[in-house]
């Protein structure tokens, strides 16, 4: 089966002084990961590697530059799911893991569980070889100037990049046919500690099914976790081939683009997604004004937007 990796920075309100930051960044995850499955390497191999990338840059809300919470703290949640077992690894409200979805990939292939959360997320990261780090290690210049703001007035969305949503994701296919995908978070910014949205949440932040697709959400948690987005979207991708003659890619975007309409219908939330079907074609939507962006087209090259 020919590999396919499509990731995502992020649906939110991006400024325009940010997007060349953003779809540069999904470029440099679109090549850690496209590289691992064209030498033959795995899907959770590539979406790891493609979400390292996009955790490491502080212009999205993940690892290093994620939001902060109320009382001035990182809290980052993130999931892995397989979609041959359709197992996955979450962790949650974590303060001292520079990039989560390593942790949530250890919990994937050696938990006995299938989520942890914060100090004992940490402790069994400690105890797998992931170190921990100083939770200022993973603040940015920026968040913490725009917590500053918001501690000195009445906390705005005026103060910062992508108020309330704000994640990076991926989905891959590699060459066994293997199906993975992935979400990572910082949150949104000043919510209360312990707070933890959609991303980690199996079914909501991400969802992948080998007999049907993968799927990863961002925006505004609570509403994308009243309709199961993820899942929605994984169950659309399921009967979408018997009910349309249209193409395989035409159907993965109508998917995308119906499941994004039916949240917003349901809870006048927003939000955006990114999914490959079974056979590997690219989907994503968005209602926010504007979604960071990036999928391997079928003739290898990059395709991004913002």
């Amino acid at each position: 089966m020919k590999p396919s990796l499509i990731v995502h920075g992020g649906a939110w309100d991006i400024p325009d002084d940010a997007v060349e930051a953003c779809q540069t960044g999904c470029q440099r995850a679109l090549t850690a990961g496209g590289s691992i499955l064209t030498s033959g390497g795995s899907a959770l191999e590539a979406i790891e590697a493609a979400l390292v990338v996009l955790e490491n840059d502080p212009v999205f809300d993940a690892g290093f530059g994620s939001h902060l919470n109320l009382d001035g703290k990182v809290e980052c949640d993130a999931i892995v799911m397989d979609g041959a077992t359709l197992r996955a690894g979450g962790a949650a409200a974590l303060q001292r893991i520079r990039n989560p979805i390593r942790l949530a990939r250890k919990i994937l292939e050696t938990c006995p569980h299938m989520m942890l959360v914060a100090e004992g997320a940490e402790r069994y990261a400690k105890a797998n070889g992931i170190s921990l780090c100083d939770n200022k290690e993973l603040i940015s210049p920026a968040e913490w100037s725009a917590w500053q703001q918001c501690k000195k007035d009445a906390h705005a969305a005026e103060h910062h990049r992508g108020h309330d949503q704000g994640t990076v994701g991926a989905v891959a296919i590699d060459s066994q046919g293997a199906l993975f995908a992935a979400t990572s978070t910082g949150g949104t910014c000043c919510k209360l500690p312990g707070r933890v949205g959609d991303s980690p949440l199996i079914g909501c932040g991400c969802y992948a099914d080998s007999e049907a697709g993968g799927v990863s959400s961002t925006g505004y948690g609570e509403a994308i976790m009243k309709v199961v987005m993820a899942k929605a979207a994984v169950d659309r991708l399921r009967g979408s081939v018997e009910s349309t003659n249209d193409s395989p890619s035409s159907r993965a975007m109508q998917v995308a683009e119906h499941t994004i309409s039916e949240l917003a219908r349901r809870t006048k939330g927003t939000a955006g997604l990114i999914l490959l079907d079974r056979e590997g074609n690219p989907g994503f939507a968005f209602n926010t004004p504007r979604m960071a962006y990036g999928y391997i087209a079928a003739d290898g090259g990059f395709i991004t937007g913002v």
